[in-house]
């Protein structure tokens, strides 16, 4: 893969679930920084479970942010609404020595004439508007790596609540990926094709998928564990690909960290 998208999407959480953790509110200027590990079923044909250490890093200031696989800047903020330019890491990619071979062969492809996939960066925008009743996010990305030069608009609702001393935050979106960039991650690249892969595209397609996070603070002391769940449902257009396992419907991730703020 790209050495330098490698080392920069390394610098920021490795899970979309963990991502999550950022969402809760904090007092200005204020930094969180952890450790942990991510667990993720993978839904590409033989690599099975992909475990990821992760560094926890978070800053929330007045005017700049770091959350988890993304940063930006607040453009417009207040208590209902803030709207955000923002940079992201997109860690979609995969090797293909990671794939199974037997698998693959299974669907009808060589691995040996497979290319690897690329992490990606996004840029683009985000507005939330907040409620009594839960916060609704509508997010705009575009590849600006030369990865897959696609684009995706996502819709998500959150409501957390509290029990005891412990934060729960429920999550419920979608995202609408463009042919461009579905076709990367999940067709066959029109190289693979000119070495002999059968031709599959998928096209554009629709990726529901729901949620839940958790913070829970450790003592009366500045540490908090946390922890994420997220399942993705994979739409046919997906499920389809020779590059994935069959009869996987979904794709689910699941977290835990610890974190200290300052």
């Amino acid at each position: 893969m790209n050495p330098t998208v490698r080392i920069l999407s390394k610098l920021v959480i490795l899970a979309l679930p963990i991502s999550a953790f950022g969402q809760s509110s904090s007092p200005p200027d204020k930094w969180s920084i952890g450790v942990g590990t991510a667990l993720t079923a993978s839904p590409y044909a033989g690599e099975g479970t992909r475990v990821q250490p992760i560094p926890l890093i978070r800053y929330e200031g007045e005017h700049l942010f770091l959350r988890g696989l993304s940063a930006g800047v607040h453009l417009y903020h207040s208590d209902s609404l803030t709207f955000d330019a923002l940079l992201s890491a997109r860690l979609d990619g995969f090797d293909r020595s990671d794939l199974g071979r037997a698998e693959l062969r299974d669907n009808g492809v060589n691995r040996d004439l497979l290319s690897d996939r690329d992490d990606g960066i996004d840029a683009g925008v985000r507005a939330t508007y907040r409620t009594p009743y839960g916060a609704i996010t509508l997010e705009a990305l575009h590849d600006i790596s030369d990865t897959s030069d696609g684009y995706e608009v996502s819709l998500d609702y959150r409501y957390t609540w509290h029990l005891s001393r412990t934060a729960f935050t429920a999550n419920a979106g979608a995202s609408w990926m463009s042919a461009e960039l579905a076709n990367y991650y999940f067709g066959i690249l029109d190289e693979e094709v000119s070495r002999g892969v059968a031709d599959y595209s998928p096209g554009s397609a629709i990726t529901p998928r729901l949620g839940l996070t958790l913070t829970h603070p450790i003592g009366s002391s500045k540490w908090a564990l946390l922890g994420a769940l997220e399942y993705r449902h994979l739409p046919s257009e997906f499920r389809n690909s020779p590059l994935m396992e069959p009869d996987r419907n979904g794709m689910a991730r699941m977290s835990i960290g610890l974190s200290r703020h300052f």
